[in-house]
């Protein structure tokens, strides 16, 4: 899974961290758009002293509850992050004034979802970029939650406490080592699709290719 994410990031050109205890956070969204469920992932990795990758993947969602959803804050519709690489957007910080977490810092990019149904609206609603509070939180204090509900109006959420806690260790690491700011990646599950299948397209066209003597060594003419 770690070659797939980085091969994503090279594809779309976004930045890997390759310092020892310097965090990759990428969010990957579920190719679902059914909504209130923690189908997303958090993939979080790194290296160590010795060179060697660290990898962590963490049920969450990067997508609303349904609750907001229904019931938007703003007359616009409520945000979806929009997939992206978010550079130094983040640092360690109070969620809501109640505990720890990674808040938005600089202006990050989102859709709006105007529909206000419990289907998430990626292709066609209206992209706006601020601050709009789009943390990467936790949802209950304790234990595994079932279900988003206001657990996230736009924010990425993760699903089980504990996983959170680890995550925040890694942070503060981090942040001891490099400073107070954090990029999040988000990409759609469907890109490791389309990119898996441009290979297997490319592989097969070579190979089609080689078969019906399309590619051959070119000769060199001497001019006199």
């Amino acid at each position: 899974m770690l070659s797939r994410i980085k091969e994503i990031l090279k594809e779309f050109g976004f930045t890997l961290y390759t310092k020892p205890y310097q965090l990759n956070i990428v969010g990957l969204r579920s190719k679902d758009v059914n909504s209130n469920s923690f189908d997303d992932e958090i993939h979080v990795f790194y290296t160590k002293d010795d060179g060697k990758w660290n990898y962590h993947i963490f049920p969450a969602t990067t997508d609303p509850g349904t609750f907001w959803l229904n019931n938007p804050t703003y007359p616009q519709g409520t945000a979806i992050l929009a997939q992206g690489q978010n550079l130094n957007a983040y640092s360690i910080g109070m969620h809501r004034g109640k505990y720890e977490a990674l808040v938005q810092v600089k202006p990050v990019t989102v859709i709006r979802d105007y529909d206000r149904d419990s289907i998430l609206d990626f292709k066609n609603g209206i992209k706006e970029t601020g601050n709009f509070g789009i943390n990467i939180h936790r949802a209950e204090s304790t234990g595994s939650t079932k279900y988003i509900d206001k657990y996230s109006a736009g924010c990425q959420v993760f699903k089980d406490a504990d996983d959170f806690y680890a995550f925040m260790q890694l942070c503060k690491l981090h942040a001891k080592l490099y400073g107070n700011n954090f990029s999040y990646t988000l990409v759609d599950f469907r890109s490791m699709r389309r990119i898996t299948l441009k290979r297997v397209v490319t592989a097969t066209t070579i190979f089609a290719a080689l078969a019906l003597g399309w590619i051959f060594t070119p000769k060199v003419y001497e001019h006199t």
